[in-house]
């Protein structure tokens, strides 16, 4: 990364901080939509709060569940739904779909169920550092078979898709590329896609990301940040492996400093012929953009999965 790259990186990722901050206490009081009032009950019984006891990560990682309007009734008590793992970003928690976007509201046209799970600042990645950090192998060893066990779901490929915002969307669109025959679908919103190749010159005052990221992919140029490089994984992906790949979306916001690496993603893909949606839309790093967006996520996704 040039000297001018990593100023602007610095420059615009406290700009985003910053602008996360003040939005999110915004978000976090949007008023339910008023045309889906008819029934506070019956959404309130929709939402599950799962204590999980992972023995990967040695700690408590609690996730929601956001299951679909009809999951209860009688008519479709023999029912399997599809399931979208829905990823939240660095400094959020698995409660933040829920507090800051509309999401209970937006799901309820769609047959899915909706988890959201309990990621710390880990990247959704095994840490190279610390033995328990896990986070990686978790969703995939832990959390995806406990939610097919406690749950009616569909445990087809077919019907499993993944989606998150920034560290989250990072998050997806690896575990896309490195599990393809377990997601039909990944998705990322303004998307965190540079997080293994960021070094501590770049992030220059920037030491709350650095002090996450050291610990997970180690220092410049670690087996851990090759094998985790969105970029990099998608650049090299075999072409044989293509057709097996879920389809992917991307957007970010045209305000957003993660612009740059996302259009660069998305090169790479147009490059390589990898199916996938790309959007670039107005909007910063902020809740106001992931709510509008993940309406669209919602839909696409729901699509993909009827389709296959």
């Amino acid at each position: 990364m040039t000297r001018l790259s990593r100023i602007f990186l610095c420059a615009a990722l406290v700009f985003s901080l910053n602008t996360f901050l003040q939005n999110t206490a915004t978000a976090a009081r949007l008023p339910p939509l008023r045309a889906l009032q008819k029934n506070e009950t019956s959404q309130s019984a929709r939402i599950q709060t799962i204590q999980f006891e992972s023995k990967l990560v040695r700690k408590t990682l609690p996730y929601n569940v956001l299951l679909p309007a009809d999951y209860d009734q009688a008519a479709t008590k023999m029912k399997r739904y599809p399931v979208l793992y829905l990823l939240h970003g660095l400094t959020g928690h698995y409660t933040d779909w829920l507090e800051h976007t509309r999401l209970a509201d937006y799901a309820i046209p769609y047959d899915l169920i909706i988890i959201m799970p309990e990621g710390n600042d880990g990247w959704y990645t095994d840490s190279t550092a610390t033995l328990t950090d896990k986070y990686e192998s978790y969703i995939l060893q832990e959390l995806i078979p406990d939610v097919e066990k406690r749950f009616r779901v569909d445990g087809k490929r077919e019907s499993r898709a993944i989606a998150g915002l920034s560290m989250g969307g990072y998050g997806a669109l690896k575990f896309g590329v490195k599990y393809p025959e377990m997601f039909a679908f990944a998705g990322s919103m303004s998307g965190a896609l540079g997080a293994a190749s960021w070094t501590e010159t770049d992030l220059h005052g920037l030491q709350f990301i650095w002090r996450t990221l050291l610990p997970v992919f180690g220092p410049e140029n670690s087996p851990t940040r090759a094998a985790n490089d969105v970029d990099k994984l998608y650049r090299e992906v075999p072409a044989d492996r293509i057709a097996a790949l879920p389809y992917v979306y991307l957007d970010c916001g045209t305000e957003d400093p993660l612009l740059p690496s996302n259009r660069g993603l998305a090169d790479i893909l147009v490059s390589r012929k990898i199916p996938h949606e790309y959007r670039q839309l107005p909007g910063n790093h902020s809740w106001k953009y992931w709510d509008a967006q993940v309406q669209e996520v919602l839909r696409i996704a729901a699509k993909k999965l009827r389709a296959l």
